[in-house]
């Protein structure tokens, strides 16, 4: 196939009109991903100034400035922060942060005649520094009480932890605005270690960061042998252990004796005292009704025949003289009458007895 020259020049052209705002597109992508804008991190340190910090270009340093919303100008950075002779932060210092603190802070990094601003929120962005003039002592109720002090005097919430003989931390939740803790009964024969961190309070517009720890404080002291140090704290444990499995064995005992009838619980009321009400019923009630015997059981009891009383008494000797005997003959009357009051026994007289 035969081209002219004319077509081939038109091509050309055509080809350099295409590819030109290619070249051109490609440039100014490649000339933005340079000027990626590099992170900014701000943070309130202790109310008292700002600290940014960002990942600066491996060659030359970036300038810093600021400024908060209610400012319409940027203030150059006062003190930079450098590593390996780089600049990648700042300490801007503001008066009145704590309340500065909730309008929007801007910042404006220009780095290499680039320009990059971001605006941020310090709201929550407070790191307080640790506590300080920390004290720990023994109280007159025989708790050990540790108290501390902090930057943010009406805005603080601290929390504790602490350890026994170098053993596993323990920390108590936090608590708003209170600078003392207190431990319940310690053991002068192991030793208390003490930290404390605080930040802002919920309602001081609350924070996403806690203070560093702080010192720690020391209380009691610890047996230097290992062989005879004793865990206070392990030996409560196991003796709360002992206890329950001491209580529970005992339990068991009880109930099997109940259930093989070995021991038998019988709860006996106390018995009042009767007194004269007891005697009123004795005398005007019939206390057999309520012994619910039977009637033809009851009835056998009671006689069923009538037989004459008789009373018996004693007797005396009567003797008979010759007038009361007329006859001459000697007799003997002995009356047995139930009717009478007495019995008689009539017996001879001694002359009697000799005549015969």
């Amino acid at each position: 196939m035969y081209i002219s020259r004319h077509a081939t020049t038109e091509f050309r052209l055509c080809c350099h009109t295409m590819l030109a705002p290619l070249f051109l597109l490609l440039y100014l992508t490649g000339h933005t991903l340079a000027r990626k804008a590099p992170d900014v991190v701000c943070v309130v340190i202790n109310l008292k100034y700002v600290q940014c910090s960002w990942d600066g270009p491996a060659e030359g340093n970036c300038s810093f400035s600021s400024r908060f919303f209610e400012n319409k100008n940027f203030r150059e950075c006062c003190t930079y922060v450098s590593k390996n002779n780089t600049r990648t932060g700042c300490d801007q210092t503001y008066d009145g942060l704590a309340t500065k603190r909730f309008n929007t802070f801007y910042t404006k990094l220009v780095c290499s005649n680039n320009s990059f601003e971001h605006p941020h929120e310090l709201k929550k962005k407070v790191k307080l520094n640790p506590p300080f003039n920390l004290t720990v002592l023994n109280g007159s109720d025989g708790n050990l009480w540790f108290y501390w002090n902090h930057s943010a005097l009406t805005c603080g919430a601290s929390e504790v932890r602490y350890r026994i003989n170098n053993y596993k931390w323990e920390t108590s939740s936090p608590r708003d605005g209170k600078n003392s803790h207190c431990i319940n009964l310690p053991s002068s024969s192991s030793l208390y270690e003490l930290q404390v961190r605080t930040t802002m309070w919920s309602d001081c517009g609350g924070s996403d960061f806690w203070s560093d720890w702080s010192k720690p404080v020391f209380w009691g002291s610890m047996r230097e042998n290992n062989s005879t140090e004793v865990n206070h704290g392990v030996m409560s444990v196991w003796t709360s252990v002992y206890s329950a499995i001491g209580a529970a064995i005992f339990i068991l005992l009880v109930g099997l004796l109940v259930y093989h009838e070995r021991l038998r619980i019988i709860p006996i009321p106390i018995v009042p005292k009767p007194g004269p009400k007891f005697d009123n019923i004795l005398k005007h009630h019939n206390v057999e009704d309520w012994l619910r015997i039977s009637k033809p059981l009851n009835q056998g009891f009671k006689a069923n025949f009538n037989d004459l009383a008789c009373s018996v008494r004693e007797y005396k000797q009567v003797v008979l003289s010759e007038s009361e005997n007329s006859d001459g003959s000697t007799s003997e009357c002995l009356s047995t009458s139930c009717s009478s009051a007495s019995s008689i026994l009539l017996v001879p007289s001694k002359e009697e007895e000799d005549s015969v």
